[in-house]
């Protein structure tokens, strides 16, 4: 979610997603927050968890940043509703967080830099330290977070955070977090928890309560008022973005679907519905459509194999539509009554334009689209003091492969570059790394190396061609074609990475000057 720790590979450092054989043999993917596994097909995400390609929208994006250019952005989950609010001139925010549990280093970096060109982009942007995560989940001392606690936002701001139009917060001091967590919390319950998160009776109530503190953190960007809001995150972290748009979902007083008919159905049902209105009404289009005929209609295709729809579900509806009899089908938007007061009820039916039909715990709305109905249901539920959350959104990026290989871990320091490492140290690991390179310079030359499997390369990729695709393409052709050798790259590389730390840590020693001037506190009193 939203965020990263750094006593293991998370998010974007190196954390992926664990891969499970299922009884057919076809490998899942289990995304964990907090393991330590890896995913070996990204495109395994697309089609297990819904998440959408980052491509297919790169060119709507204004400016794209070049973690977008170079697909390290890779996924995203409802991105198109940030873009819009971006083309419109509209409000919109990011937000990600850190847990504090080590040193900030360079996997952290592709959060900073997404939160930073969010904001550059006109987005209010929220970096959080996730303490109470860090000592509930970790074990960290108070003291041990506020230090990394200071680390963190030095190198947020030395990178480009503006913290005059942004907001930094901890989550122990954020009483508006705290207090949207015990709400949120009335939504969601163990036995969700579990299956989320495979908690047991083992796991302890504060790691569960900082799951919902979690929740809290993703959509507080919208207390004030419902904006699209993006979360990047590493795909590991996608069960707290889902958790995240359910409960926003929970807490809304209307929930707004598509109907045809006065009585509740489930998605496959309305699906139903929908093809058996259609074509009814194509066939007969100056007769009424009346539900005893879309239950013959259904009953005729099952007859004739024509649906894949299971059994139970036709029956169940067409038992639904028979007893309707001779009502009307008729498209309607329906608002179902969630979590609304008496007075937000009233409100709602006296809001309503045209024709509509009350019932005990929803309104049919005949002359509403569906996204007129989504906004007035909004616009009402804030006149009577509710949330009216929009579900928030998020985009994912690619891990960085470790220094030695495999995975990026803080556990193993020759593994990744700490954006507090010594220069020297800097060089020195780069010098040391793993390369994608062949058995011998002639060898190479012949066949040329293999970029793509190579972590000095990421780091052309992730960080040192910076906004320069032309260089970061000549480097991945050079290696490919075999006229860049794997002494001369890291060399090259080892400068850049030294000189980058040189500025970065300057930069942070400038900003440490200035830190008791931003509304955050380092020095807990807990």
């Amino acid at each position: 979610m939203t965020r990263e720790s750094a006593d293991h590979s998370t998010s974007e450092h190196g954390v992926e997603s664990e891969e499970a054989v299922t009884d057919g043999g076809v490998e899942d993917v289990a995304l964990d927050p907090w393991g330590s596994a890896a995913v070996s097909d990204y495109r395994k995400l697309f089609e297990q968890f819904g998440i959408e390609e980052f491509e297919q929208i790169l060119g709507d994006v204004p400016a794209p940043h070049y973690l977008m250019r170079r697909s390290v952005i890779f996924g995203h989950r409802d991105y198109r509703r940030v873009l819009d609010a971006m083309h419109d001139d509209d409000p919109f925010a990011v937000l990600s967080g850190f847990m504090p549990t080590g040193d900030p280093h360079i996997g952290h970096k592709l959060v900073f830099d997404e939160i930073i060109w969010h904001q550059q982009q006109g987005g209010d942007a929220y970096g959080l330290i996730a303490d109470l995560e860090a000592h509930s989940a970790r074990g960290l001392s108070w003291d041990e977070i506020d230090e990394h606690a200071r680390n963190y936002v030095l190198s947020l701001l030395a990178l480009g955070f503006d913290p005059e139009e942004g907001t930094l917060y901890r989550q122990s001091t954020n009483r508006e977090v705290q207090d949207l967590a015990f709400e949120l919390g009335i939504e969601a319950n163990f036995s969700e928890l579990e299956a989320i998160y495979d908690f047991d009776g083992e796991t302890d109530v504060s790691h569960m309560q900082s799951v919902v503190t979690q929740m809290a953190d993703i959509l507080y960007p919208q207390l004030d008022e419902p904006k699209p809001t993006v979360i990047p995150v590493g795909p590991d972290q996608d069960p707290h973005v889902r958790l995240a748009r359910d409960l926003a979902a929970r807490v809304r007083y209307f929930g707004v679907t598509e109907a045809y008919a006065s009585f509740e159905v489930t998605a496959d049902e309305r699906e139903l519905l929908a093809e058996a209105y259609e074509t009814l009404t194509d066939r007969n289009p100056e007769e009424t459509i009346r539900c005893r005929d879309a239950a013959a209609y259904l009953e005729s295709e099952r007859e004739a194999g024509a649906t894949d729809v299971t059994a139970t579900t036709i029956d169940s509806l067409v038992t639904m539509l028979n007893e309707a009899g001779k009502e009307p089908l008729r498209p309607r938007v329906r608002f179902v009554d969630r979590n609304a007061t008496e007075e937000a009820f009233e409100g709602l039916i006296e809001a309503i334009d045209g024709e509509k039909r009350v019932y005990d715990e929803h309104i049919d709305a005949f002359d509403l689209a569906w996204d007129a109905a989504e906004e007035l249901a909004r616009e009402v539920e804030l006149e009577y003091d509710g949330y009216g959350f929009l579900p928030p959104s998020s985009i994912y990026h690619r891990f960085m492969t470790g220094l030695t290989g495999g995975k990026m871990s803080s556990s193993i320091p020759a593994s990744h570059i700490s954006l507090l490492d010594d220069p020297e140290d800097g060089y020195d690991k780069v010098k040391a790394a793993t390369t994608g390179g062949r058995q011998s310079a002639e060898e190479q030359r012949e066949l040329g190396g293999k970029p793509d499997e190579c972590p000095v390369y990421e780091l052309y990729t992730y960080l040192l061609a910076g906004d320069d695709d032309e260089f970061a393409m000549e480097v991945y052709e050079e290696c490919a074609n075999g006229d860049r050798l794997c002494g001369g790259c890291k060399e090259q590389a080892a400068e850049l990475i030294e000189e980058f730390l040189e500025d970065h840590q300057e930069k942070r020693e400038e900003w440490a000057d200035k830190l008791d001037e931003l509304d955050i506190e380092f020095d807990s009193d807990r």
